[in-house]
């Protein structure tokens, strides 16, 4: 069975690989129309992230954005630290 693991929690995810890359499509584009009540935004990384556990092209897309965003996160912060701007 497929899981989603977010820190300490993980989710599972339904057992039908067309039901899951549904879902991935159904979040992604109701994340597309966010700026209405109660959907948001946040479902277009959880829809590419239940994507991905079926999608190798996804799977290195999102792993890609993450280390990229990560080394950003870091250099950020250092400078900071360091008093530069």
């Amino acid at each position: 069975m497929a899981k989603v693991r977010f820190g300490a929690y993980s989710l599972d995810l339904p057992r039908n690989r067309a039901v899951r890359i549904g879902l991935g499509v159904a979040l992604i584009l109701g994340g597309l129309v966010g700026f209405l009540p109660i959907l948001g935004f946040w479902m277009i990384p959880v829809g590419f992230i239940v994507l991905a556990t079926d999608i190798p092209a996804i799977r290195r897309f999102n792993r890609r954005v993450t280390t990229s965003v990560l080394r950003w996160w870091r250099g950020t912060r250092s400078k900071a630290r360091s008093g530069q701007a």
